[in-house]
């Protein structure tokens, strides 16, 4: 019986922190869960191509913009169950035994617990915030998604926009998401680097607008200034 997960990862010049988003799913490797590495970069000038290389990924190159990016990976992808990952989220240990029951239970979408990489009460509550949003229905992308093939293709899968394609298809799978007991913990460089406040304002914001219906083209050019 071959492995039934296939990962996929969107990448932009992600070579300091993909190495430690693949030494994560190891154990996932090693337990037979994981059938393939897809890596979906967006035209990296550093040394990303190379590390997906070395660890055996097939990767596909395309202009940069998430959305599409997931969207080829995930129609390459020849797994039973999709695991898609940001590059700077490391799932950690004890992982794949939650993963192992909700293949063997659950028909639905699941997302991971988010933590930063960081201590502190700001990291705290706002990865507190991100949870409790999620079990509303509306998790992101840095918490991973596992989602079977056919339940992918039934939502129709990540819109091809360069912002909030998590967002979209967390809102198409609606009703069908379900929290996983393990933890996705991601990178707090941006968070620290711009503040957590006018960080976490900053998102809030955007997601406001997306759902007011502004041009996606619009906020992610104005989200990477």
């Amino acid at each position: 019986m071959r492995a039934p997960i296939s990962v996929i990862i969107p990448t932009l010049n992600a070579e300091h922190s993909l190495p430690g988003c693949l030494d994560g799913l190891m154990e996932g490797v090693e337990a037979g869960l994981i059938r393939e590495l897809i890596i979906s970069d967006g035209g990296s000038t550093d040394a990303t191509g190379a590390i997906a290389q070395a660890w055996g990924a097939d990767i596909l190159h395309a202009a940069p913009s998430r959305g599409g990016q997931l969207t080829r990976g995930c129609a390459q992808a020849t797994g039973e169950w999709l695991l898609v990952l940001h590059a700077d989220t490391v799932l950690q240990a004890g992982w794949r035994k939650q993963v192992q029951a909700h293949l063997a239970q659950s028909d639905k979408a699941g997302w991971f617990r988010l933590a930063f990489d960081r201590s502190g009460f700001a990291a705290r509550t706002v990865a507190g915030w991100a949870n409790l949003r999620s079990r509303f229905g509306l998790p992101y992308g840095d918490q991973g998604l596992l989602v079977s093939r056919d339940l992918y293709a039934q939502v129709g899968g990540y819109p091809d926009q360069p912002l909030m394609e998590d967002v979209a298809i967390a809102r198409a799978l609606k009703g069908r998401l379900v929290e996983l007991d393990a933890i996705a913990q991601t990178s707090a460089d941006k968070y620290i680097r711009q503040g957590w406040l006018k960080r976490g304002t900053r998102n809030l914001l955007t997601l406001l607008r997306y759902f007011a219906g502004a041009d996606v083209s619009t906020l992610a050019a104005q989200y990477r200034r």
